[in-house]
């Protein structure tokens, strides 16, 4: 996509936010943007395709990045880990709007979107381990980011009900969920140094520490296992890379 067409997609965006409220994420809060900016119907339907679920993730995107930004702004805080990650959760709230969000969850709660909005919430907390420093290879780069989607997604929803002062009840909800994460990553530590719970368990230890991260030209198949080219299926033939 040219800068100019970006432009125009970001144009079309913030035309659309207005309209979301009243008739959400949706082909006629796109064809509104249209009327207001502009901009021809034939480029605002090439710039998002699908209408509104390509507005609202769009959306969803563009609040990633104000929450990188964030986040860069008090990386010489000297915070840890667990705060930082609870800081990033926090800032990516907060670059939100309940109402175009609440719209946004209602939307990916339809079967056909549902796979978007999981990606999307993927996506946000791989963001996030990236901007701390993350430098996992093996099966602890997906267990990070599984974690910290169910964190982030449970947050989510306890803050879009929340009506406490500057939502504090929804920060206090989600300092109760890192600090059961952090138990969580102790209990693994300790079997993982006892000789017996560590060989009780050594294969799916094994098994976990065996697992790649996805690489460059991966498939559908998330990651691969040693010996093995990415995408390619265990026992079978290679998978197609996704459209």
């Amino acid at each position: 996509m040219t800068d100019n067409s970006g432009t125009l997609a970001e144009k079309l965006l913030e035309a659309a936010l207005i309209h979301v409220p009243f008739d959400g994420w949706s082909q006629a809060t796109l064809a509104a943007a249209v009327t207001d900016t502009g901009i021809d119907p034939v480029l605002a339907r090439a710039l998002y395709p699908r209408g509104g679920i390509d507005l609202a993730l769009a959306y969803h995107r563009q609040g990633d990045a104000q929450m990188l930004a964030a986040l860069a702004e008090r990386a010489g805080d000297g915070i840890r880990l667990r705060d930082r990650v609870a800081l990033a959760v926090r800032l990516r709230l907060e670059a939100a709007d309940p109402e175009l969000v609440r719209r946004g969850t209602t939307l990916f709660a339809l079967p056909p979107y549902a796979p978007d909005g999981m990606r999307a919430v993927w996506n946000t907390a791989d963001a996030i381990w990236n901007a701390l420093g993350d430098t996992s290879e093996d099966g602890n780069w997906y267990s990070k980011r599984v974690i910290l989607s169910g964190v982030y997604s449970a947050t989510l929803l306890y803050w879009l009900g929340d009506s406490s002062p500057g939502h504090a009840a929804t920060w206090a909800f989600l300092d109760r969920r890192i600090d059961e994460v952090m138990q969580f990553e102790k209990v693994k530590a300790k079997v993982q140094q006892d000789p017996v719970l560590s060989r009780l368990f050594a294969l799916p230890i094994a098994a976990m520490g065996a697992i790649r991260k996805p690489g460059a030209g991966a498939g559908v198949l998330p990651g691969s296992w040693p010996g093995r080219s990415p995408g390619r299926a265990p026992g079978g033939s290679g998978v197609p890379p996704a459209g």
